[in-house]
């Protein structure tokens, strides 16, 4: 005989570790921060490998697609031009970046989307323009250098991945904050939750937006 489907209470739910409306999961569970945690750190060593090769550390970097091609890539006009704007080797900025994702990922509880909005926006603001800058580099190597480079291509894979899986969170702590702005218009408040103070207000917004209805 079949069952009708159990509804879950989302008020059983470990408090912190509620669903977050629009979606049926917390953003912020570690189930969903530890594998960007993890891939932001591999992102980082192979960004480390190719940094190497740029500063002349190594006498190659690694491509078994591209072969050569990869290390005219990393030493091409285009990548010497951007050193000399930014007094750094891209991919060593990309190991700090990689790095900046991991470590941000790692900070703060399961309810950080309400408890610590700016370490969320923060981390989106880590997470996301990497993925725009890493396609603007593979386009830079189609269009304008003319070769292509394996490894590149994988963190910049990565780098889409992440702000695909990063995007939930900071959508939840935007929409926490758009609540505490339409109800009270009041900029200290706003303030307040921003950077994570609670009082009874704030606890009201935040349950407001976990009372809504999964779409």
């Amino acid at each position: 005989m079949l069952q009708s489907p159990r509804i879950i209470d989302r008020t059983e739910v470990d408090p912190l570790d509620r669903p977050v409306p629009p979606y049926e999961h917390n953003p912020s569970a570690w189930r969903q921060r530890l594998p960007i945690c993890l891939l932001a750190f591999v992102a980082a060593l192979i960004s480390a490998h190719l940094s190497l090769f740029q500063w002349g550390l190594i006498e190659s970097s690694w491509d078994p697609v591209f072969g050569d091609s990869s290390n005219r890539v990393l030493k091409s006009d285009t990548a010497m031009s951007m050193y000399r704007i930014l007094g750094i080797h891209d991919a060593a900025l990309g190991v700090l970046a990689y790095l900046g994702d991991a470590i941000l990922g790692f900070a703060g509880s399961t309810r950080r989307w309400q408890y610590r909005p700016w370490l969320v926006i923060l981390f989106g603001i880590d997470v996301i323009p990497l993925g725009i800058v890493s396609v603007v580099l593979v386009v830079l190597q189609a269009f304008v250098i003319g070769q292509w480079c394996f490894l590149c291509l994988v963190t910049a894979g990565i780098s889409l991945i992440l702000v695909y899986w990063a995007w939930d969170e900071v959508r939840a702590s935007l929409a926490y904050l758009k609540i505490v702005w339409q109800d009270h218009h009041d900029i200290a408040l706003f303030w307040d939750a921003f950077w994570g103070n609670r009082n009874e207000q704030l606890d009201e917004a935040g349950e407001k937006l976990l009372s809504r209805e999964v779409v």
